[in-house]
């Protein structure tokens, strides 16, 4: 069939990584401020997409397939580097909830939840993918909660 009479998809607001092909998450500019390198940080407008697959090698990319990769941020970031705080107001690490998937009562997650909900709370500005991170703490503690010992 001659491609002029197909009928290209409707846009639905998603985005892809060009390299790893996962949807990315929005961000704005405050984001990109907050974690681009400086003298890169031209490379994209105000708005980009955070590509949340650890494995990939690009932090952000724009509809353009401009990227700024994970190497070219001022910060570490988590899933990134599992060493990166998951919680980017609060500090909260990958072995902070792997500890208190460990324990009977997880207090750090606790005082966490606690502290996310209070004015300290600035994850719209500086959390990689603009998010707060309770989400990713509950789905990392229940996996590793899971695991044997």
């Amino acid at each position: 069939m001659n491609k002029a009479f197909v009928r290209e998809p409707d846009a639905d607001g998603r985005a892809y990584c060009p390299r790893c092909n996962t949807t990315g998450a929005p961000v704005g500019s405050t984001v990109l401020n907050n974690l681009v390198l400086p003298t890169l940080r031209n490379k994209l407008g105000d708005s980009a997409w955070f590509c949340p697959y650890a494995r990939c090698d690009v932090a952000y990319f724009d509809e353009f397939e401009t990227v700024i990769g994970v190497e070219e941020l001022q910060r570490k970031i988590y899933p990134h580097d599992l060493d990166a705080p998951i919680c980017s107001c609060f500090g909260l690490s990958y072995d902070d909830v792997q500890a208190d998937a460990r324990e009977p009562v997880p207090s750090r997650i606790r005082q966490l939840w606690t502290r996310s909900q209070s004015a300290e709370a600035r994850c719209h500005e500086i959390a990689p993918d603009g998010q707060c991170c309770f989400a990713e703490v509950q789905r990392l503690y229940m996996k590793l909660k899971d695991q044997p010992r």
